[in-house]
């Protein structure tokens, strides 16, 4: 076997590899069928070099490296459209598909006009370097799209290899330079394609890295308000009891129940509850600290959980502040709206140890502030 069929034959195996591979790829969801065109030209590269291992075509040699060209005009087309395809640059689409028909037109024409093979090569060739260089400069401007830099190293290969396209005809056609021509363009497509497989993997991961973070978001976080839910709140009051364990410090439980907030919602609506809720929810962020732990229990019920308190009492001068700021005006829709609330007060570990205890004895303290007209603070009193 001749050396440049022993070139052929392992470039078909290869890429005969990374077609498989990619066929994988493309059954990853969110991929967005971009693994599809590379597949597609991995075919097309795959084909180029099985024509070139068929048997002598005598005198159509012309016609046998028509096909070759064609094959690979294809294999750009679609090496480009894959990479438009993961960018999300569907605009693109169009304007590559155009010239990758200039190409096959002038192809076929120099083919039907008997040209000469090196003329329609320099033709095709432009088309390769052209899409090569376009594919760099795509990667290398969107190259943020992709993490850790994997563009950069796509774009790099892509330009260099847009040069060395411009030395096709003369490897191509001197019988010297042709096992080492192939050899280095294989090279420079391997190198290609394994930047552009890590590119794509990495961003399936960073999709499934975001999926699963707003995942986390919906499990722990109150939809509506975005204050912690009380799956979370457990966990940080556990994480709050390691900080209380220190010396001269406690936590508080402020449970916190809206006044008159039902009437919103039956004569405004739930859309405007919602609105008041949202805002009640930002007020509470507002005015504690960024160690306090602030989470909503449902309907109109709030916990703010006060930590690492060196003193006991300052809980009053929190409660005080809070009731204020809720007792302020709520607007929605042009609409003005006074709700205030009843918050009641447990202590740890005074009142309880365990999250349940405590909110049992803010609840019954809560009540009493119910009970005596509404709209003020109480703390826990066996």
């Amino acid at each position: 076997m001749a050396p440049i069929d022993v070139v052929h034959l392992v470039g078909s195996s290869i890429y005969a590899v990374f077609l498989v591979l990619f066929l994988w790829l493309n059954r990853f969801p969110r991929t967005h069928s971009v693994a599809i065109w590379w597949a597609l030209a991995m075919l097309c590269l795959l084909s180029a070099r099985l024509s070139l291992l068929l048997p002598d075509w005598g005198a159509e040699e012309r016609i046998a490296e028509a096909v070759y060209i064609a094959f690979v005009v294809l294999e750009k087309l679609f090496l480009v459209t894959g990479l438009i395809r993961l960018l999300a640059l569907d605009s693109l689409e169009r304007y590559c598909r155009g010239v990758a028909l200039l190409a096959l037109v002038w192809l076929v024409a120099g083919v039907g006009f008997d040209l000469a093979v090196t003329t329609v090569a320099w033709g095709v060739v432009l088309f390769n370097s052209s899409a090569l260089g376009l594919l760099a400069v795509l990667a290398y401007r969107y190259r943020h799209r992709v993490p850790k830099g994997m563009l950069v190293f796509t774009a790099l290969v892509a330009a260099v290899f847009s040069v060395y396209w411009l030395s096709y005809p003369s490897l191509r056609f001197e019988p010297e330079t042709q096992a080492a021509g192939f050899v280095t363009g294989m090279v420079f497509s391997v190198l290609l394609y394994l930047s552009l497989i890590g590119a794509l993997l990495l961003l399936f991961q960073q999709r499934l890295l975001d999926a699963e973070s707003r995942a986390l978001e919906l499990a722990y976080l109150d939809p509506l308000t975005g204050l912690n839910n009380q799956r979370y709140m457990t966990k940080l009051f556990e994480d709050a009891l390691l900080l209380a364990t220190r010396p001269h410090q406690s936590v508080a439980l402020i449970y916190i129940d809206l006044d008159n907030f039902k009437p919103i919602n039956d004569r405004a609506g739930h859309c405007i509850g919602d609105e008041v809720l949202k805002i009640v929810a930002q007020r509470l962020r507002e005015h504690t600290r960024s160690t306090d732990i602030c989470a909503r229990l449902g309907g109109d019920e709030f916990v703010v959980i006060a930590t690492q308190l060196n003193d006991a009492a300052h809980v009053h001068d929190i409660a005080a502040k809070l009731l204020a700021r809720l007792k302020d005006d709520i607007q929605v829709g042009g609409q003005h709206y006074n709700i205030g609330a009843s918050i009641g007060i447990s202590l740890y570990p005074t009142h309880g140890e365990a999250l349940a205890q405590l909110l049992e004895k803010a609840d019954q303290a809560m009540y009493q502030i119910k009970k005596h007209g509404k709209s003020g603070y109480q703390l826990f009193d066996a």
